[in-house]
């Protein structure tokens, strides 16, 4: 089982988390909630999560149908419910940019395969009803 270690390290709400391989990153609070933007905060660090599991399952996927993938970014957005405490991610919006040649049908099918059997995190999110909306672009090589 995975184990996370987690300390405070600046302000009240400045926190890094390590996991047992020795990686860490810093979390905070926002300045207007009392945190100093020592780190991310905690929920977008879900939507960043969201973007690494799904990002891991379409280059191997794409990789395995011998599409030539050169480079790849996304860009990642939410909206989470207004006056709600817990607030939860309620809609979120996924681009995925990919460079090289590669077969727009089969990066589709690669996107729709990683949101809907694969990643663990948008699992989480969909339980959660967030509602993924998603798009594929194609930079093709030069």
């Amino acid at each position: 089982m995975p184990t996370i270690k987690l300390s405070r390290v600046s302000g009240d709400y400045g926190f890094e988390a390590s996991d047992e391989n020795g990686h860490t990153v810093r979390m905070d609070s926002s300045p207007e909630s009392g945190g100093q933007n020592f780190g991310v905060r905690p929920m977008q660090m879900l939507l960043m999560g969201l973007g690494g599991c799904s990002a891991i399952d379409v280059i191997a996927i794409l990789k395995k149908q011998r599409q030539d993938v050169v480079d790849y970014k996304m860009v990642i957005s939410g909206e989470r419910e207004a006056g709600k405490e817990p607030s939860l991610w309620q809609q979120i919006s996924l681009e995925f940019h990919l460079y090289g040649t590669i077969d727009e049908d089969k990066a589709n099918k690669a996107v729709e395969l990683s949101l809907n059997k694969y990643c663990s995190v948008a699992a989480t999110l969909y339980k959660a009803n967030a509602d993924i909306k998603w798009k594929v672009i194609i930079h093709p090589a030069a």
